[in-house]
């Protein structure tokens, strides 16, 4: 029996957007979290409260130096977490009613399918943003043991080894959040909304990217400045800004990423 050819998957259609689709897009986030606080609130608070454990967890075993990239690096993971925002916001598009039995199934069921795969991409590049700040504090600094936070900046930000540290370790945390961002911007929601593999939609994540990247890359940076003042507060800014960035990713996909055809 001769075998069926394989046909590979057409990919998804990217369309440009311009900065007006972006503020667009964060206004019906802003609307989708005004007509359904308590899905982003509790699911908010739970996200801040485990940056809170984390934080507590590691105060006393990790070194000083790790304090503040853990801190920095935690939101990375922001977007896995955003699920529930997508399908809420997804819900209400189709004049649904969304309810917690619906968005916990769907937050389920994502076990069996690829967006595990992208959560470990996401945890790896976490990973990777820990370790790259080691290794350019041995580089800059050496194996210095600093005793409290205070030491450690003292030496960070008054001692020309310490700036350069400072500055080679921005650039670097930079592009691996450049990275990390265009892989998953639309890839996350797009997982969720169709049938693809990670691969493809890595791949129309990044092509979403390179097709606006003026829009694109001022969207990363007003989620990264919102998520950093979010976390200040002893991260219980992330309860109002997570929700309302999650759902304005949603509605940035729709306008980015063709749905037909998934």
């Amino acid at each position: 029996m001769p075998k069926t050819p394989y046909v590979p998957p057409i990919p998804p259609r990217i369309r440009a957007i311009d900065l007006e689709d972006v503020r667009a897009a964060l206004r019906a986030g802003v609307d989708d979290f005004k007509a359904e606080p308590k899905f982003g609130i509790v699911i908010g608070l739970i996200y801040a409260l485990a940056g809170i454990a984390m934080m507590a967890g590691i105060g006393g075993a990790a070194p000083i130096w790790a304090i503040i990239p853990l801190m920095l690096g935690f939101p990375l993971v922001g977007p896995f977490v955003a699920v529930a925002f997508y399908e809420i916001s997804r819900a209400r598009a189709e004049g649904r009613a969304p309810t917690w039995g619906d968005v916990l199934r769907l937050m389920l069921a994502q076990r069996n399918r690829e967006l595990v795969w992208m959560a470990m991409v996401v945890l790896f590049v976490f990973w990777i943003w820990i370790y790259q700040v080691r290794l350019l504090l041995a580089l800059w600094l050496g194996f210095a043991a600093f005793s409290d936070p205070a030491s450690f900046a003292s030496v960070a930000f008054t001692t020309p080894a310490g700036i350069g540290f400072l500055i080679n370790g921005t650039i670097v945390g930079g592009l691996l959040a450049l990275v990390l961002f265009s892989l998953t911007v639309t890839a996350i929601p797009l997982l969720l909304d169709q049938d693809r593999d990670i691969v493809t939609a890595m791949i129309a994540s990044v092509r979403s990217v390179l097709a606006s990247p003026r829009p694109m890359l001022s969207w990363a940076v007003f989620v990264a400045i919102c998520l950093f003042i979010a976390m200040l507060p002893a991260f219980l800014g992330l309860a109002i800004a997570l929700p309302i960035l999650g759902h304005a990713t949603w509605h940035l996909y729709t306008k980015t990423v063709e749905r037909s055809g998934g």
